[in-house]
């Protein structure tokens, strides 16, 4: 079972050996008073968690495998009006009071931006209980493995890597360097849509520590030898979460190996992610997964080490974590630019002035390719047929314009985001509203960073009653719409 790659580990190294690593500022400076909100770790009673949880109704158990796993977690709200999550322990798991309150009392004084932080427990007669922040965004898998709308974005899967390994950063320092059992579950999304890794994590699911809920083709190999975990451990989950990132599925370490070191990473890649990111960052990270899963321990990086590097990887840093996700925010102080207005109310004549205005300035590089090519009577026609369509949209023709665009984008001489914007705004004149969202989304595959392209998406799905992740596009243009004028 033991996956040994040492030759892959030389093979993968590259030229990381020999280079300094970036310089990364300290994130516990960073995140200093951003918890003041956050209230002292303190004792429950139990009657106040029961009633928190209706009872421990089995409607608000929000772990993995329902009530049959061996230590269940619910959602709950104090009377207060906080809510929590609470896990509730296996009579059996901590014999020893005192052990169980000393251990968590440790856990609960870490306050981090990237945990789901621990605020309290409960240790009466046999019941043994953990009180954590409730995160209300879900877990990992729920948007990695079975999402609805959208797949994750690649910049989003960066960032759940890092925020994971900040954390685990932050924790190590604090003299915290085992988290049991880490794997997808654990990454759990706040209200603003950022990953945290739950503080559950941090306890012993029992007072041996032997327990390991995860499948064992996923385990560490030190831990198939001996049955426990060294902080080494933690490196090589880390890797098997990394691995779900990239791959967007459950790969065993030990496959995942094998299609690395013959150079069959597309086989590790998730095909949603096509056109998203470069080889060179799928490069880097599958390196660092290849390292975090070592067969010896002592071959692995440590927390630091993997901040280092996934720092420099990120992208769209500005853009907020609940717009990657897809998630509806509900900041209803979002600003919006007059577009931006025209596009919330649905103003489809006030959209259609923008477009006409803007003409195919966003259309430079394609412009050029059609300039050289214009010797040849294939591409006349096809600038005619987007003449025509011009002229169409123009004067309001809109049945004309998706006709004639059509012929256009049919002949495939070259691709014009405007093109797919206008035919796009054509169709939502025409009532054709999924049409009208596939046009904008193709107008974004092409430009991925234009405005535009977001708005007419908010429209189409706020047209096609889909709110939630009408907002969410509209966000999305709004940030893409002011990093463009910020730029200009």
């Amino acid at each position: 079972m033991g996956c040994k790659c040492s030759k892959l580990f030389v093979c993968f190294q590259g030229s990381e050996q020999g280079s300094a690593a970036p310089e990364v500022k300290g994130i516990e400076d960073e995140q200093k008073g951003e918890l003041d909100g956050l209230p002292p770790f303190q004792e429950y009673t139990f009657d106040q968690l029961r009633k928190a949880t209706s009872w421990f109704a089995v409607e608000n158990i929000v772990s993995e495998h329902g009530e049959k796993a061996p230590n269940v977690v619910y959602k709950g709200k104090l009377e207060n009006q906080v809510r929590i999550a609470v896990k509730r322990f296996n009579r059996s798991s901590w014999p020893d009071a005192r052990q169980f309150i000393e251990e968590s009392r440790a856990v609960g004084q870490l306050r981090n931006q990237r945990l789901a932080n621990l605020i309290g427990c409960c240790c009466e007669g046999d019941e043994r209980l953990l009180v954590a922040e409730y995160m209300p965004n879900d877990t990992l898998p729920k948007h990695l493995f079975h999402w609805d709308t959208q797949p994750m974005k690649w910049a989003m899967r960066l960032r759940v890597a890092l925020y994971l390994a900040q954390a685990l950063e932050y924790c190590t320092s604090k003299g915290h360097d085992l988290y049991h059992d880490l794997n997808a579950y654990r990454i759990l999304f706040d209200g603003e849509g950022n990953p945290r890794l739950s503080s559950f994590g941090l306890m012993k699911n029992s007072k041996t520590g032997k327990s390991y809920s995860t499948n064992l083709a996923f385990a560490p190999p030190e831990y198939l030898r001996t049955g426990r975990v060294v902080p080494e451990s933690v490196m090589f989950s880390f890797g098997t979460v990394l691995l779900d990132l990239v791959s967007g599925k459950k790969i065993p370490p030990s496959r995942a190996l094998d299609l690395i070191r013959d150079k069959n990473v597309q086989m590790l890649t998730d095909s949603c992610l096509e056109g998203q990111f470069s080889e060179d960052d799928r490069t880097a990270l599958l390196r660092l997964a290849s390292r975090c899963l070592q067969y010896e321990p002592r071959e692995r990086p440590n927390p630091k080490s993997l901040v280092a590097v996934l720092v420099p990887l990120q992208k769209d840093i500005e853009v907020p974590s609940h717009v990657l996700m897809g998630i509806h925010h509900g900041d209803s102080s979002l600003t919006l630019s007059a577009l931006g207005e025209a596009c919330s109310r649905k103003d489809l004549t006030a959209i259609h002035e923008v477009l006409e205005k803007l003409g195919y300035k966003d259309d430079e590089g394609a412009a050029t390719e059609l300039s050289f090519q214009m010797w040849t009577n294939q591409v006349q026609d096809t600038l005619n047929s987007k003449k025509k369509g011009d002229a169409a949209f123009r004067h309001k023709d809109f049945r004309a314009a998706i006709d004639c665009y059509t012929q256009f984008i049919e002949v495939g001489t070259m691709v014009s985001p405007t093109v797919y914007a206008r035919r796009s705004l054509s169709h939502l004149m025409s009532n054709m509203l999924q049409e009208a969202f596939d046009d904008a989304m193709q107008a974004q595959v092409i430009s991925p960073v234009w405005h535009i392209a977001s708005y007419l998406q908010a429209v189409a799905l706020s047209m096609m009653g889909r709110d939630n992740e009408a907002q969410v596009a509209l966000e999305e243009g709004s940030v893409l719409e002011s990093k463009r004028n910020a730029g200009a």
